[in-house]
């Protein structure tokens, strides 16, 4: 399978300092600088083929999104290599991006805060044909807008229509038509079912996957839920704290689940039946600063089977077997 994206120890900071003085703290009787940088995303390693649904699994506040969000720079990255299609991503500025906006784009978790509130529903897909030079008139886009909303789900009639007149599930459908307005090859799904009841995910996920076989893109899908992703990826990856701990297929991830952090997201789903597969211990305590690392491995406060190892050195990515990677010092 050739690669369309390929991601290189990814680093991602955000400064929480403002100014000078709000690095300055009073501490043990004298004021000290003290600067708060959030670690959020740190030596992230993957890569998606063509035609391929690639997720990353995790807890909230382990940086996925923040992953996503730097893939397509919509946040500038402060380290590692972004390579699509073979060119280097990293360095291009905003102007430099723009031929590659309309390749790469974005389902968002909320559909109501990115959609123009101002807009009516036929113009939110318009405006980016136009601009990107997909239609050659306004009648085209329009015609062009209307046939990718009825496959989404959304009559015509509805079309002219704002954004609040609409439910979660619509507004949804309405984000994935405009990222299919530009025809793109590749799409960020950051969560897009984990704001929607759960009698519209199912619906969301096969339309998805039904659009991917129609016009043959390829996913970046993000969720914090596995059996989300069970049905729906070929390859994935768990993420903790800003680093990816497994990867693999999703026969590797969901026949032979190997991390403790993988273990106890297993253990977390809920199951009607009385069958279980090969789980571990259900998580306890809070996941740590990302503004204060702690030092070894990340999860080695919350695991189960820590080593002293894993307090003091971060433990390399091995491969296990072929295409199946983890970083832990339980497998050396």
């Amino acid at each position: 399978m050739t690669r369309l994206l390929e991601v290189t120890n990814l680093e991602q900071r955000f400064d929480l300092n403002t100014d000078f003085l709000s690095k300055l703290v009073f501490e043990k009787g004298r004021i000290v600088k003290r600067e708060r940088i959030v670690k959020a995303v740190n030596g992230v390693s993957f890569s998606v083929g063509r035609r391929e649904v690639f997720s990353i699994v995790g807890e909230s506040g382990c940086g996925k999104s923040t992953v996503a969000r730097t893939v397509v720079k919509l946040i500038e990255p402060k380290g590692g290599r972004i390579c699509y299609d073979g060119r280097d991503l990293t360095e291009l500025s905003r102007t430099e991006m723009l031929p590659f906006r309309k390749r790469m784009q974005m389902i968002f978790q909320d559909p109501y805060a990115s959609l123009n509130p101002r807009q009516r529903v036929v113009d939110i897909l318009v405006e980016p044909m136009l601009f990107h030079g997909i239609t050659r008139s306004s009648e085209e886009a329009r015609e062009k807008a209307l046939e990718i909303l009825n496959r989404v789900g959304i009559r015509p009639e509805q079309a002219s229509r704002y954004p609040h007149q609409f439910s979660g599930g619509q507004r949804q459908r309405i984000g994935i038509a405009r990222a299919l307005a530009v025809e793109p090859e590749f799409i960020v799904a950051d969560e897009p079912v984990s704001a929607l009841d759960v009698s519209i995910q199912a619906q969301i996920l096969n339309l998805l996957m039904d659009l991917k076989e129609e016009f043959s893109f390829s996913y970046l899908f993000i969720a914090h839920d596995l059996s989300v992703v069970k049905h729906i990826s070929d390859n994935l990856a768990v993420m903790y704290l800003g680093r990816m701990v497994e990867k693999g297929s999703k026969a590797h991830i969901f026949g032979n689940p190997l991390h403790p952090y993988t273990l106890a997201l297993f253990s977390a789903i809920p199951r009607i039946s009385g069958t279980k597969m090969r789980t571990g211990r259900n998580l306890e305590g809070e996941i740590p600063s990302a503004i204060d690392l702690p030092p070894g491995c990340c999860f080695h406060a919350r695991c189960p089977k820590a080593l002293p190892v894993c307090r003091e050195v971060v433990p390399e990515e091995r491969e296990i077997e072929p295409g199946h990677f983890v970083s832990c010092h339980l497998f050396v």
